[in-house]
C-alpha cells in the first residue's frame, strides 16, 4: 500500500513539472507585431491629446434658459424666448418652500372659534343645593363646568394664527416653485388672452335660446374634458392649474364643472401652494411675467440709479425664434 502511494505521488509531481514547463514556453512566445495591426479601412484617427486647453479660463454658467410660448388650446409652439435663470432656473429649496406654504396656511386660518367660560354663561349664580345634609356631592352654581350647559374650561378663544416671513424669502419661494415646474417640464406658457373656444354651432344654439342653462354647462364641461385629454392635461395625467390675468368666462365656467380635471385661478388668487398642488401649470405669458415682477425683491438692487434706462433686474422675455 505504501508503494502505491509513493508511485502515485511521483506521477503527480511529474505531471506538475510538465505543466509548468508548458506555461514557461507559452510565456516566452512573442506575438508578431504584424498580427495586431489594423488595415487602413478600419483604422480610425486617435484624438489629439495635445490640443490646447485653457485651464485658467473661468467657468461661466448660463444666464438664460429657453422658454417656448404655445397657442391655446391647440398647443402649437408660437415662438421661443429667453428668460433669466434667476427667474426660472433656481435650485430646489425645500426648506424655503415649506416656510412659504406654512406661512400661507397660518395666515389663512380664521381663528374665530370661541367658547364661554363659567362667567359668561347666563343664569342665576345661586348655590344649587346645600353644602351638607343631602348626602349628595357638593355643587355650586349651574355654570359649573361639571354640569351640562355649564362653562368650558380652557376652551378656545378668538386669536390670530398668522406667522411672519421676510419678504425676500417669500419672493424666493415663488420663483423656486416656478423653477421647479420649469425643470420638470410642467410649466406650460401660452399666449395672452387664453380662452376656451366653443364651436360655432353651440354659439348659434345659445343665441337662438334652444339650449337651457343645464345643457350649456354640461356641454362646456364635456368640451373642456376633450380639450384637456387631447393635450394630456386631464385627469389621467394629473390635474392642471390655469392662471390668467383676467376672468375668462368659458374657461372658468367649464373648469368649475370638472374640478377633477383642473381649475382656473386669477393671478390675484394664486399662492405658492397653488403652484405646487396640481400636475402642471398652464400660465399666460403676461401672468407669468407679472408674477415674477412682483416677487423679485431679493435680486433687485435698492441703490438709486439716475439713469432710468438701465434695467432694474434680470431681463426675461427676449424673443429668439418666432
Amino acid at each position: 500500500m505504501a508503494g502505491k502511494g509513493v508511485r502515485g505521488l511521483n506521477e503527480a509531481l511529474r505531471g506538475l513539472s510538465l505543466s509548468s514547463q508548458t506555461c514557461r514556453e507559452a510565456a516566452s512566445y512573442r506575438i508578431k507585431p504584424s498580427i495586431l495591426t489594423r488595415s487602413m479601412a478600419t483604422e480610425a484617427p486617435l484624438p489629439n491629446a495635445n490640443s490646447p486647453v485653457n485651464a485658467d479660463a473661468p467657468w461661466r454658467p448660463a444666464t438664460t434658459v429657453p422658454l417656448t410660448i404655445f397657442n391655446f388650446p391647440s398647443f402649437e409652439p408660437q415662438r421661443l424666448e429667453s428668460w433669466s435663470t434667476k427667474h426660472l432656473h433656481l435650485p430646489l429649496r425645500r426648506d424655503i418652500l415649506h416656510l412659504a406654504v406654512v406661512y400661507e396656511g397660518d395666515n389663512t386660518r380664521q381663528g374665530t372659534a370661541s367658547t364661554r367660560t363659567r362667567w359668561e354663561v347666563s343664569g342665576s349664580h345661586r348655590k344649587i343645593r346645600p353644602q351638607k345634609g343631602t348626602g349628595r356631592s357638593r355643587l355650586g352654581t349651574q355654570q359649573s363646568p361639571m354640569l351640562r350647559g355649564g362653562g368650558k374650561v380652557f376652551g378656545p378663544k378668538p386669536r390670530d394664527f398668522g406667522t411672519k416671513i421676510t419678504r425676500k424669502v417669500y419672493d424666493l419661494a415663488w420663483r423656486t416653485a416656478l423653477s421647479y415646474r420649469y425643470r420638470r417640464g410642467e410649466l406650460v406658457v401660452c399666449q395672452d388672452g387664453m380662452e376656451l373656444p366653443l364651436p360655432n354651432e353651440f354659439a348659434a344654439l345659445v343665441a337662438g335660446g334652444d339650449l337651457q342653462e343645464d345643457l350649456q354647462r354640461s356641454f362646456k364641461a364635456r368640451w373642456a374634458q376633450q380639450v384637456l385629454d387631447t393635450n394630456e392635461w386631464g385627469r389621467r395625467n394629473g390635474r392642471s392649474t390655469f392662471i390668467t390675468t383676467d376672468y375668462r368666462e368659458n374657461l372658468y365656467e367649464a373648469l368649475n364643472e370638472v374640478p377633477n380635471y383642473g381649475r382656473a385661478l386669477d393671478i390675484e388668487d394664486v399662492d405658492v401652494k397653488d403652484l405646487l398642488e396640481t400636475g402642471r401649470l398652464v400660465v399666460e405669458r403676461e401672468a407669468l411675467k407679472e408674477m415674477i415682477e412682483r416677487h423679485q425683491s431679493d435680486i433687485i438692487t435698492r441703490v438709486f440709479v439716475t439713469d432710468a434706462a438701465l434695467p432694474r433686474g434680470p431681463e426675461s422675455g427676449k424673443v429668439l425664434v418666432e
